[in-house]
């Protein structure tokens, strides 16, 4: 079993990732890692958490492979980000009358998601949505999420199980 582990830096929004012994620069929220106390607080969660599934861009990517369950991503596929939505945090594809992220994006940041565990068991509204493990962009920092270069990213979903966890600290 192979964890992630995402380590605090003394830049707010910056911090590294190690996986197999290896340390990898990352984004994180622009207010850093913390206790996350509401959607929108651009605070990357801090915790243990799992790999629920792994979305990718199939026009990016041929036939990749996890031990996570791996779906494509689809032009009208959407994350709700909606804390007054009953979809609140999920996936969907059919319209819905909520605020949404688009997964299918012009840019590279959700060319390859691992969509963490975070608020999703128990869902409660307000606490945050969308805790992605995803591509880096143009930004310098992320809403919440950890983002790292799509390569290093693309090498470490091969190596994933179902055991293995996200610990951000």
């Amino acid at each position: 079993m192979s964890n992630i582990y995402v380590n605090s830096t003394n830049k707010r929004n910056i911090a590294y990732l190690i996986f197999e012994r290896k340390k990898i620069r990352c984004l994180v929220g622009k207010n850093g890692i913390g206790k996350k106390n509401r959607e929108g607080d651009h605070k990357t969660p801090k915790g243990i958490f799992r790999i629920n599934q792994i979305y990718y861009r199939k026009d990016k990517f041929l036939n990749l492979k996890s031990g996570i369950p791996v779906f494509k991503i689809e032009k009208n596929d959407k994350w709700c980000v909606d804390p007054k939505s009953k979809r609140y945090n999920s996936f969907f594809r059919k319209n819905i009358n909520c605020s949404y992220e688009s997964l299918f994006r012009g840019d590279e940041v959700y060319d390859l998601i691992l969509v963490l565990n975070y608020n999703l068991d128990k869902i409660k509204k307000f606490k945050g949505s969308a805790i992605f493990l995803h591509c880096i962009g143009e930004e310098k920092f992320t809403e919440g999420c950890v983002s790292i270069e799509k390569n290093y990213l693309k090498k470490i979903i091969h190596k994933l199980s179902p055991l293995s966890k996200v610990i951000i600290s």
